[in-house]
């Protein structure tokens, strides 16, 4: 029996990550609406990526690893982009990386994103920067 992990894209650009021993009939849940409250609050949903794999076990542990990923690494795995999916593994402090000549070059994340969808800090830490610069009440 074949297990499967995949990632949906929804309609509002979120990303929806689970596992299924069966695809077909998962779609068709996500895309009926009222299976996933995640989901169904997000329609239409489509598939982004999927791998099949052969136990239940690789398959959640696939998922329960992709779901912490990052928008980007996500992007970088549905496109199989195997250099772009390790950059964005290592910390954002740690992305640096050298062209032909040997100088450093800062790749541009893609779609404009860096690790979280929400810019370079996020909007927790932007809220934090701004209140650090706000007067006392």
């Amino acid at each position: 029996m074949a297990f499967w992990a995949y990632i949906l894209r929804c309609a509002d650009g979120q990303r929806y990550t689970g596992h299924t021993d069966d695809l077909e009939r998962r779609l068709a849940q996500h895309r009926h609406g009222g299976f996933c409250d995640f989901t169904s609050r997000r329609l239409p949903v489509e598939l982004f990526w999927c791998q099949e794999f052969p136990s239940r076990y690789e398959a959640l542990s696939s998922e329960l690893k992709i779901t912490k990923w990052s928008r980007a690494k996500k992007e970088a795995l549905s496109r199989s982009d195997w250099p772009s999916l390790s950059f964005y593994a290592r910390p954002p402090r740690e992305r640096v990386s050298t062209d032909d000549q040997g100088s450093a070059i800062h790749p541009e994340p893609a779609e404009g994103i860096d690790t979280n969808g929400l810019g370079m800090f996020g909007e927790k830490k932007a809220a934090q920067v701004v209140a650090a610069d706000a007067p006392p009440c």
